[in-house]
């Protein structure tokens, strides 16, 4: 396992993606089962696939979607919780996971839009600190595990504020220390690995705490941290293999 992970961690992302998109159909049918269900695709599998850079955490990847836990929790508060797929929306994706991306592009009552420097899904090649689009542009943005690659976060905050529409909604998830209440930064751990073990991965810029919601609300936002897992009972979140306790970051801009 250690030496597939080092394999995987040498070969650079977009290609990373591409290929996914061959192997995906292959993890489907062979894991397909009864047991874990992922709400994305509806199927069930008898067990998911290990995934994680420093930490492996074990049955968390779906064979079908390619999600981990953030991204069915997402998935089952827009299916459960707003109406946003039934209603007409101009929609920004920042870095479009791939669980997403076919669904959310075939939307009919979407113009949905995606963003990045480099994911191969991205319509338009933009810097999410300075974004090319016109102020109040979006009624729904999703920018998720995004801002922890991005050393002027605040920044690119702001950026999403801005291109926002006022009443508009955005989800923007991150890896959470709910243990601390400031984030860290130290940009003179330089080595990969040190940084991998310190920030969960040696690309992420820093671990945040508790004071990101504060950055969002300086940035104008109203935030609603949401512990969504609280909506289900142990079963349910085992059987979609979501991480308890997770907080799910919803901001709107009144």
């Amino acid at each position: 396992m250690q030496i597939l992970k080092k394999i995987l961690n040498t070969i650079p992302r977009p290609f990373l993606i591409r290929m996914s998109k061959w192997a995906r159909p292959f993890l489907d049918f062979y894991y397909r089962g009864n047991k874990y269900t992922d709400p994305i695709n509806g199927k069930s599998y008898r067990k998911f696939l290990p995934y994680g850079y420093v930490q492996i955490r074990e049955n968390v990847l779906s064979p079908g979607t390619l999600s981990l836990e953030r991204h069915r929790l997402l998935w089952l508060y827009l299916k459960n919780e707003t109406r946003f797929t039934d209603e007409k929306l101009k929609v920004l994706h920042i870095a479009p996971e791939q669980a997403f991306y076919k669904k959310f592009k075939k939307n009919k009552n979407w113009n949905y839009i995606t963003a990045d420097l480099y994911s191969p899904l991205a319509d338009i090649k933009a810097d999410l600190t300075n974004l090319p689009f016109p102020d109040n542009t979006f009624d729904l943005i999703f920018c998720n595990h995004v801002l922890e690659h991005i050393k002027e976060d605040e920044k690119a905050i702001k950026e999403l504020f801005r291109v926002m529409k006022p009443g508009g909604t955005g989800i923007f998830q991150i890896p959470l220390d709910k243990t601390r209440k400031t984030s860290f930064e130290d940009d003179s751990i330089t080595d990969p690995e040190e940084r991998s073990r310190i920030f969960g991965q040696y690309d992420h810029v820093r671990v945040y705490g508790m004071d990101y919601f504060d950055k969002l609300a300086q940035a104008g936002f109203t935030v609603y941290p949401l512990d969504y897992t609280s909506k289900f009972t142990d079963s349910q979140i085992d059987k979609y293999r979501l991480e308890k306790g997770e907080i799910l970051p919803v901001v709107k801009k009144m």
